[in-house]
């Protein structure tokens, strides 16, 4: 018998039918088997993968510790990073740099000639051994650590830096998993010693001018905004890969070793942190739960390949796991916005961090340069509109901060990671001030999470997995952080 149209259309609907109703079983098991177990907090007889929260000791956002004059200073990490980060504190006012801390003594000694112009800093070394950063805890003569190590350092020091009586300040991430990021939190909470990541804040450029728009009602109500770690870190052979006098190179042995086996975002607090800042995560809104997948390797096998055959060094990560080329991981808050993050550290692409944030009001895109504003679907706006809006909406912070530079020592020809910047000055001007810091251990136990939730979610079939409140439900009653106009006072500590 013939098949009308109609029968036909009806058929194929029921079978179109069934099977979105078994992709959705399959899709859905994580929002069904996961997400309500966990947004029951375990009332479905199913524990959670990671602890979501744990009453609060003490609240230490909007926590402003005693006034610091001279904040004294201990680096452990004399890397790049590290030794960068020396040039910039020593270049603030009220900064006594005490010691610094490194397993390769050479570096210690770059980094202490780095600052040999500041006169009022004369650090002492540490470079006995793999604990030698323990020493510099445990003086009795630092207000504040920093902390530029290999990742799985960075709990454990900070942790123990607290504990001794320190303010801490480090590279992220904070910690690598969920519950040393809930010990960080809980140290912070019974010292009331601040611990803040070292990350791309909304302190300075178009992130400063991005924040401010949001705050004065420019483009509406968010909807969805999008941060990146898009940088290309492999293809310059020369400068990545080849081995140094110390036997390193460019890439780092150890950043190399943690993407091996791990699969997520692996870096997403510089392009995440902005856009946090801007949605007001941790007071005001709260991530909910994200969901993360990843690509294939495409890159980093055949890379060590091609090494191994001119290096010996290489032969062990051949055939390795690496993480995939691209991570994209995409979080919902609890007012319902969401927030895209991608990963990709080994593809040739220009790179971008803060990408972009709209609203029902318009959108700021920052990446692929030219930085553009639009308002509606005509387009762009023109360039000399844009600019217009940028003066207009610069905050006072940055502004304090550009004239501080006016009469401090030129710092521009220098590397990007020597240049004073406004994240690093700000916070010494809080701990000198006695004022509460523009960003807390909340942020950063919260943007540190991310990396191990997003692994657990590529792992587990791209489900969806609840994110830690960190805040213990704090969020909803704390005000605003990042005091961009200054109200809270401050801003008048000077650059040298």
């Amino acid at each position: 018998m013939a098949t009308s149209r109609k029968d036909f259309l009806k058929k194929a609907g029921a079978a179109a039918g069934a099977g979105l109703t078994g992709m959705g079983a399959a899709a859905g098991a994580g929002l069904t088997g996961i997400g309500a177990a966990q947004r029951a907090l375990g009332s479905e007889g199913e524990t959670p993968p990671f602890k979501l929260e744990d009453p609060q000791d003490f609240n230490m956002h909007g926590y402003a510790a005693p006034a610091l004059d001279v904040v004294r200073v201990g680096l452990i990490g004399m890397g790049s990073r590290g030794s960068g980060t020396a040039r910039r504190l020593a270049g603030i006012e009220g900064v006594e740099i005490k010691a610094m801390c490194d397993i390769v003594p050479e570096r210690v000694e770059q980094a202490k000639e780095s600052i040999s112009m500041f006169p009022q800093h004369e650090p002492d070394a540490y470079t006995d051994g793999q604990d030698a950063w323990r020493e510099v805890c445990d003086r009795g003569d630092i207000d504040l650590i920093y902390i530029a190590t290999p990742w799985k350092l960075h709990g454990e020091i900070s942790i123990n830096a607290m504990e001794n009586d320190k303010h801490v300040y480090v590279e992220i991430p904070v910690a690598q998993s969920v519950e040393e990021c809930w010990e960080v939190v809980k140290t912070s909470e019974r010292t009331r010693k601040h611990c803040v990541l070292m990350s791309s804040t909304a302190h300075s450029g178009l992130n400063a001018v991005s924040l401010n728009m949001v705050r004065q009602g420019f483009f509406g109500d968010l909807i969805h905004g999008e941060g990146n770690y898009i940088h290309d870190r492999i293809s310059d052979i020369e400068t990545r890969w080849h081995l140094d006098e110390f036997g390193w190179f460019g890439y780092r042995p150890w950043r190399l070793d943690e993407n091996i086996g791990r699969n997520g975002n692996l870096y997403p607090q510089h392009g995440l942190a902005p856009l946090a800042q801007m949605m007001d995560i941790n007071y005001g809104d709260q991530m909910d739960y994200l969901v993360s997948m990843s690509s294939n390797d495409f890159s980093m096998g055949p890379l060590m390949e091609k090494l191994a055959e001119e290096d010996d060094y290489y032969e062990p990560y051949v055939g390795r796991p690496f993480r995939g080329n691209m991570n994209t991981t995409i979080i919902r808050t609890f007012k319902g916005r969401t927030i895209m993050l991608q990963h990709d550290i080994s593809s040739p692409r220009p790179g971008s961090r803060f990408q972009m944030i709209n609203g029902t009001g318009g959108i700021i895109r920052l990446y692929p340069t030219p930085a553009r504003i639009a308002v509606s679907h005509d387009g762009w706006l023109p360039e000399p509109e844009f600019s217009e809006l940028v003066e207009q909406y610069t905050p006072e912070i940055t502004r304090r901060f550009a004239e501080l530079q006016e009469g401090a020592e030129d710092s521009s020809g220098l590397r990007s990671y020597a240049r004073v910047n406004p994240t690093d000055w700000r916070l010494i001007d809080c701990l000198r001030n006695g004022l509460p810091l523009d960003h807390d251990v909340y942020d950063a136990a919260l943007y540190s999470c991310i990396t191990p939730l997003s692994e657990w979610s590529v792992a587990n079939g791209f489900q969806p997995v609840r994110i830690p409140d960190f805040t213990s439900g704090s969020w909803k009653t704390n005000e605003p952080g990042m005091d961009i106009d200054l109200k809270r006072g401050g801003g008048d500590t000077a650059l040298l």
